[in-house]
């Protein structure tokens, strides 16, 4: 049982990095440690995925001899595009933190809803 769980480090790690980014994403308020919860639970997919596509003892899918065993590359593409996006849309998140911060002199979640509240 014990050698089950060793030998499925990466995937406890992925369980582990979820959870994380899930619980900051609904436990603060700040907008900034929201984004970063998200990355965090991003990530985490990532590994999810390149622990998936990894083949135990397949060489990369180029044909030679002596090899049959081979990896699937497009696990690993996609996770290149979903870095490329990733990348985009956390940009995109804090340049409208922002824009919120400078509308509303806060990025407090609960500022923000009073300050809204009051008008």
């Amino acid at each position: 049982m014990i050698e089950y769980i060793l030998g499925h480090y990466n995937y406890w790690i992925v369980i582990f990095l979820m959870m994380t980014g899930f619980y900051i994403v609904i436990s603060r308020g700040n907008m900034i440690k929201k984004i970063a919860g998200l990355n965090i639970f991003q990530v985490s997919v990532f590994l999810l995925y390149i622990s998936i596509g990894n083949v135990r003892d397949g060489t990369a899918p180029i044909i030679t001899e002596g090899f049959t065993v081979y990896s699937n590359p497009l696990p690993h593409v996609l996770i290149l595009t979903a870095i490329v996006v990733g990348v985009a849309t956390t940009s995109l998140a804090l340049a409208l933190v922002v824009r919120i911060r400078e509308a509303y002199g806060t990025i407090e979640e609960d500022e923000i809803h009073n300050k809204d509240q009051s008008l």
